[in-house]
């Protein structure tokens, strides 16, 4: 009985530590996004080498949740709602090193382009648009993370900005006068499916909370569109 309940106390103890690991990771990917937009609005070189060192520490992160992850699963069979939130608590880490990633992507583009801008400004104002947008994205999914996932359900916008920044940016793309050579073209759309991507991923935070505190999986729920 004794050692049921220090098993149960340790497990409790790893839980707790694994929840703060994720609000730390979700802190590290907001500033990731926000400071890759600082260095593309700006060719900001400083604030590139911030977002690649953040991208190191979320993948580190990630490997250190994972390693957490199997210790809790070793220390006892969880009952379901315990077994529900280790598996989500690895996918979300697994979503937010994603966003690192993409944001270590997109300052990549901006770090080959120095001292020059990724692209002129009509574009950069778009790719600026769409990184901000990612950003308050990100900073809503922190907030599900934390436990406020009611607030963030009402507060969040659909994907129809970002959808719409990503149409801007394929007309301006596309404009005689603006036209970019093919290869400056590709690289911009890049950036563009980058920003994006980060969007999708906190949009499948959002699910896996819902997740967690429903039980509905993610593929059973309800997308934007519907």
């Amino acid at each position: 009985m004794g050692e049921n309940l220090a098993v149960r106390t340790q497990f409790t103890a790893e839980l707790i530590a694994l929840t703060k690991d994720l609000t730390l990771m979700c802190t590290l990917a907001h500033d990731a996004v926000e400071r890759v937009t600082d260095a593309l609005v700006d060719a900001d070189l400083t604030a590139t080498y911030e977002v690649f060192a953040l991208d190191e520490q979320l993948q580190k992160m990630y490997g250190a949740c994972e390693a957490r992850t199997v210790v809790l699963l070793a220390l006892q069979a969880p009952v379901a709602r315990d077994l529900r939130h280790v598996v989500t608590a690895i996918q979300i880490a697994g979503e937010l090193s994603r966003i690192g990633w993409l944001a270590s992507r997109v300052a990549d583009q901006v770090y080959r382009s120095h001292p020059g801008q990724v692209a002129t400004q009509p574009i950069l104002d778009i790719l600026a648009a769409m990184g901000q947008l990612a950003a308050q994205r990100t900073a809503l999914a922190a907030q599900a993370v934390a436990g406020h996932h009611a607030q963030v359900e009402e507060q969040t916008p659909t994907a129809r900005p970002m959808e719409t920044l990503h149409r801007q940016l394929h007309a301006v793309l596309r404009e005689p006068e603006s036209q970019p050579s093919t290869e400056v073209a590709i690289d911009i759309a890049l950036l563009g499916h980058h920003l994006e991507r980060c969007i999708d991923h906190t949009a499948r935070i959002d699910r896996l909370i819902r997740f967690l505190d429903t039980g509905v999986p993610p593929t059973a729920q309800p997308t934007d569109d519907e």
